[in-house]
């Protein structure tokens, strides 16, 4: 997981260049209505919607924004029709992907998975095809500024497998079943949440030449840049040696 962890936070740290474009907005704004949608529009009361608002927040999105896709959730006012989709595809050296879609426009989103896969070697494949090489596991993330040994020891009586602490923040990984449990019983615990999702990871991950392993990185920052794609995985063996070459 070590490697995905190191990808994800280069992602946070690009974050504050990215919120200055307008679609970032799209993405969050999306998060939003979808938590709206799944459980209400009280975030007191929808532990996902007051995440996804804290995010949108964070990101300057304006309040009119937020206000607007809760109502776009609930029902309150029209256009919340969004489809979630999973699609699955082979990058360069057979590198497996899963990319996870959240779109108001599915021919858009395959489009441009579609387009992202063949400009850097890859295709996209079967449902199925490459699914049964990735678990399905819970991921959270709580500022660092807290005893690691209490949050341990509440993460692990709730279900967790694995607590790490890594660049500033502190991550708990869970099983898909106790993802919930867990989440609520931070949450209990007074911790604050930073970010909560379903994540996929690799049962075993592939190491190819340096070459190659750059032109799948330039295939993940792709897909991610689209406003329809929530997440990417893949199994290719993300090194410290090998994101310090990407970042250069």
């Amino acid at each position: 997981m070590s490697g995905h962890s190191k990808w994800s936070t280069i992602k946070r740290k690009k974050g504050a260049e990215d919120a200055k474009r307008a679609k970032i907005f799209t993405r969050l704004g999306r998060d939003v209505m979808v938590a709206a949608r799944d459980g209400g529009g009280d975030e007191s009361a929808n532990p996902k919607l007051k995440l996804a608002v804290a995010k949108a927040r964070a990101a300057n999105m304006p309040k009119e924004n937020i206000e607007r896709a809760i109502k776009k959730g609930t029902g309150e006012i029209a256009g919340g029709e969004v489809v979630e989709m999973l699609y699955e595809g082979y990058g360069p050296e057979g590198v497996a992907y899963i990319v996870e879609i959240l779109t108001d426009n599915k021919n858009r989103a395959l489009a441009e998975i579609k387009h992202a896969f063949s400009k850097h070697e890859g295709s996209l494949a079967t449902n199925g095809a490459v699914r049964w090489q990735f678990d399905q596991k819970g991921y959270l993330t709580i500022k660092g500024d807290c005893e690691y040994d209490a949050l341990f020891m509440e993460a692990a009586e709730a279900g967790a497998d694995d607590v790490v602490e890594e660049d500033g923040i502190i991550a708990v990984y869970t099983p898909r079943d106790e993802f919930s449990a867990v989440e609520q019983a931070l949450i209990d615990a007074g911790y604050k949440i930073t970010d909560a999702e379903l994540r996929w990871f690799p049962q075993n991950e592939l190491d190819i030449s340096k070459s190659r392993a750059l032109q799948n990185l330039r295939l993940m920052e792709q897909l991610e840049e689209s406003d329809d794609v929530q997440t990417v995985a893949s199994n290719l063996s993300i090194t410290d040696e090998l994101l310090a070459a990407f970042a250069s």
